[in-house]
């Protein structure tokens, strides 16, 4: 799949050196698209996260028919991933999703390791907001990008998680909607109060669901987006100031 994906090289690199690499796909039509950020595997061990978008890929419509102007970037931390050992975090040992410059990172980001993880490594948020290459690319590039929606694919929570101003999902496939808690340094918290951001949380790390199961949330993934993404909707980014949500 990932051969077949004609995947591009974005002109970033990974902490290691590894190339990040990203497919767009816009419609031919002169209609005004909705932009639509998809991300997998910014934790190198959910590799279930990275699969899913891949065989997604293989499904997205020809541009003549479609409304959405992807931009897909199926492996964020290419360093976690390819390791020996799969591992969350990227080889500086950061957990990307807890890198993005939230609201009062300075302040909460650091306490929030310490006392509600316990100083776990997986969880370490960095020494600064975008101290990583990964996740500085991605910043610039939702500022690039202009994204009306993002989607950021995870597991191994089972449910939807959804930070931002349009009405969220109920359901895709047998994924429900449960907001699943609040994390300083996580891209919905950066993003969300701009730019909708939906989490899609699947229910293993380690496999896919069933075939069946699969092309039910993307159909309804498409569904969602075609009643709830308004085209030619622009947010600007700005420094959020609200509260840390969402993984």
């Amino acid at each position: 799949m990932c051969q077949s994906s004609q995947l591009v090289q974005s002109g970033a690199r990974s902490r290691q050196g590894f190339p990040i690499l990203t497919r767009q796909q816009a419609p031919s039509s002169g209609k005004e698209p909705v932009r639509v950020l998809l991300i997998g595997g910014i934790h190198g061990d959910e590799l279930s996260a990275s699969s899913a978008v891949f065989q997604w890929m293989q499904w997205l419509p020809p541009s003549t028919s479609s409304a959405l102007h992807w931009n897909i970037v199926p492996v964020l931390n290419p360093d976690g991933m390819l390791a020996p050992k799969p591992r969350r975090v990227n080889a500086n040992g950061v957990d990307l999703n807890r890198n993005f410059p939230s609201p009062r990172w300075n302040v909460e980001a650091q306490r929030y390791w310490v006392s509600k993880t316990g100083r776990d490594p997986r969880r370490f948020p960095g020494s600064s907001p975008l101290s990583e290459p990964e996740s500085r690319w991605l910043s610039e590039e939702i500022k690039r990008f202009k994204p009306q929606l993002i989607i950021s694919v995870h597991a191994p929570f089972g449910v939807l998680d959804f930070d931002g101003p349009v009405q969220p999902p109920v359901r895709f496939g047998a994924l429900r909607l449960a907001p699943i808690g609040v994390y300083p340094g996580s891209l919905g918290a950066y993003s969300g109060s701009n730019v909708p951001v939906l989490t899609i949380e699947l229910p293993s790390a380690g496999r896919l669901p069933e075939p069946a199961e699969m092309r039910r949330i993307w159909q309804d993934m498409l569904t969602w987006i075609e009643q709830n993404i308004p085209a030619g909707h622009q947010v600007a980014m700005t420094p959020a100031t609200g509260s840390d949500s969402a993984r």
